[in-house]
């Protein structure tokens, strides 16, 4: 769902409310996020795993839920979930991020499931995000893209994961996520 029909700077985005801002500016229209208890559930489990793995050990970086990630004059985003390494962590008092953090997660929510998959995804690959999970709940899998080596200068590689599979990542070295327990409605 669109606010405006008018295209807006990231800068006259940011420059509003932070109450006005349950939204996202998508190719510089504001797009309104209206997730569902269920996405919010599975938002919160993926948060908490990342943050359980996070706390592991040290050095494991840095694991979030949404906050504005300024990708360009155009794109200002606000992934469900987010992980940066130690070297991206923002300092404590930022209100966002500048770039692409190294992860970004987004679960399926009917109001921006399309943005996710097309404008997103494509933007979050132009500015050098490392990896992206798009968490379908229609579908019950995990869309992976990531990018073979840092250099890459697009997404190389794709997996769709369902029950029976494990999510993993090279960013992350020892995480683990059972698919089905994302969408364990138990």
């Amino acid at each position: 769902m669109t606010l405006t029909g008018q295209a807006i700077t990231a800068e006259e985005y940011l420059a509003r409310p932070p109450e006005d801002r349950s939204t996202q500016l998508v190719g510089g229209e504001i797009v309104v996020n209206q997730p569902s208890v269920r996405h919010q559930d599975l938002s919160g489990l993926i948060y908490r795993r990342l943050a359980d793995w996070v706390d592991s050990g040290t050095g494991n970086g840095l694991a979030c839920i949404s906050v504005d990630v300024m990708l360009d004059e155009a794109n200002v985003f606000a992934p469900d979930v987010w992980w940066v390494t130690e070297e991206h962590r923002p300092h404590r008092d930022a209100s966002g991020l500048e770039g692409p953090p190294d992860l970004a997660v987004e679960v399926r929510s009917p109001s921006t499931w399309r943005y996710d998959i097309g404008a997103k995804k494509a933007s979050y690959e132009h500015h050098g995000l490392a990896e992206l999970w798009l968490v379908d709940t229609e579908s019950a899998t995990v869309l992976v893209y990531r990018r073979s080596v840092p250099a890459a200068g697009a997404f190389d590689i794709a997996l769709e994961l369902g029950a029976g599979e494990t999510l993993t990542s090279p960013l992350l070295p020892g995480f683990t996520l059972a698919v089905a327990d994302i969408f364990d409605d138990g």
